[in-house]
């Protein structure tokens, strides 16, 4: 299995791994996850199977992202969505700078879930975006009423901006800036175990 991104994490003591989606691979995992109960208010994509399985290959070939399974000691738990801001529904949300990333996710596993698993990964995957050198900042925007994940994203060292009407939500607009993250969490450097961008 060929991974774009692991990094060892020191707070679960375990291997965290990025690969990119394989329709063929992980159609059925990600439609399972999709209609578990704490994704569904969140990610609107649990209706009739075929319908997820064309939004997902509608997904796949947008040039715009990339999609990618996260696993923990690897086992798949979550789904994750790196975006370049241009050319997305954000770019009209605030002023973006031509190499600004975003990034979406979930943790799919519910066994997974209040393991501490969340921050971690998104830490992960931060630092995986800021190995595209001219990025100076990720942003995200959770939908304002997911405060656990408001928390997660804030604890990683996103800022609050200010909230932003989207197509299927509210969300929260908040932005890391690549020094301060490099700031926080500087220790990790030494456990990235290989990167394919």
């Amino acid at each position: 299995m060929v991974f774009s991104f692991e990094i060892f994490d020191d707070e679960l003591k375990n291997k965290i791994s990025f690969r990119q989606v394989d329709f063929d691979k992980d159609a059925e995992l990600l439609y399972r996850w999709m209609n578990e109960e704490h994704v569904i208010p969140y990610w609107k994509l649990n209706g009739p199977k075929e319908t997820y399985f064309q939004h997902l290959l509608t997904a796949l070939h947008d040039e715009h992202q990339k999609l990618y399974i996260g696993y923990v000691n690897d086992r798949p738990v979550s789904y994750w969505e790196s975006y370049w801001v241009r050319g997305d529904v954000m770019e009209e949300a605030y002023e973006a700078e031509p190499n600004d990333q975003g990034v979406h996710l979930l943790i799919g596993e519910t066994d997974c879930l209040g393991k501490g698993y969340s921050l971690p990964m998104l830490k992960a995957m931060i630092r995986f975006q800021f190995q595209e050198p001219f990025t100076e900042k990720v942003i995200a925007e959770p939908d304002i009423r997911n405060k656990k994940m408001i928390h997660v994203f804030e604890k990683c060292g996103f800022v609050p901006i200010e909230p932003v009407k989207l197509p299927d939500k509210t969300g929260l607009l908040m932005f890391c800036d690549r020094d301060e993250f490099h700031r926080r969490w500087k220790y990790e450097d030494k456990h990235r175990l290989q990167t394919h961008i």
